[in-house]
C-alpha cells in the first residue's frame, strides 16, 4: 500500500470499498467538465470492473480518502499502457481526477506524486499526461511536478457541442 500522510487526507491504493466514489467523480467530470471526453457516464460495476483491470495488468489505481470516519474519496489516479507498443513499455499514460469541492487542497499534486513514485518504483522511464487545453489547473499542477508541454493536438475531440484541443504533457521519471 502507498500512503501519503497530508493535512486532512491519504492516498492508498484503491479497494473495492472506493468504487462508488470514483464513479461518482468520474460521473461529474463527464456531466460537467471537459477533462473526460465522453458525454456517456459509468457504473460502479463498469468502474469495478476497470479497476480489476488495471491491477491484473499491473497497474496502481489509487485514491484520496479524507481523514476520519467517513474516508470520503476526495479523489483518484491511476497509468496504464500509453501505446501498444513495444517500443512504448517503458511509457505510461496517467490519470488523476479531484472531487470539485476537495480542488485547491493539495489532493491532486498528492495523487500525482504517488503515481511519479509508483512509476519509477516500476522501473518506467516517462509518463504522459493528456489534458484538456482549457484545464489550466491541471496544466500548471503537471508543471510543478516536472512535466513539460511535448504536444499539443488542435481540434481533435469534441464535447457539448464544442472542437477541443489535447495537450500531450511528459515526464522522465528514470532520471
Amino acid at each position: 500500500m502507498i500512503i501519503t500522510p497530508r493535512a486532512g487526507f491519504q492516498v492508498v491504493d484503491a479497494s473495492p470499498r472506493d468504487v462508488a466514489g470514483i464513479c461518482d467523480i468520474y460521473n461529474q467530470a463527464v456531466r460537467e467538465t471537459y477533462s473526460i471526453w465522453s458525454e456517456t457516464e459509468t457504473t460502479p460495476e463498469l468502474r469495478r470492473r476497470w479497476m480489476e483491470t488495471r491491477r491484473a495488468d499491473g497497474f496502481p489505481v489509487l485514491v484520496a480518502r479524507s481523514s476520519g470516519a467517513d474516508e470520503i474519496v476526495l479523489g483518484y489516479g491511476s497509468f496504464g499502457t500509453f501505446r501498444d507498443f513495444p517500443g512504448f513499455s517503458k511509457t505510461v499514460e496517467h490519470s488523476v481526477y479531484v472531487a470539485p469541492e476537495a480542488q485547491g487542497q493539495g489532493v491532486g499534486r498528492a495523487l500525482l506524486g504517488a503515481l511519479i513514485n509508483a512509476a519509477r518504483q516500476r522501473g518506467l522511464s516517462a509518463m504522459v499526461g493528456a489534458i484538456d487545453s482549457t484545464n489550466e489547473a491541471s496544466l500548471a499542477l503537471h508543471a510543478k511536478l516536472g512535466f513539460e508541454e511535448q504536444g499539443r493536438l488542435t481540434g481533435v475531440g469534441h464535447k457539448f457541442g464544442r472542437r477541443l484541443d489535447l495537450v500531450f504533457m511528459v515526464r522522465q521519471v528514470d532520471s
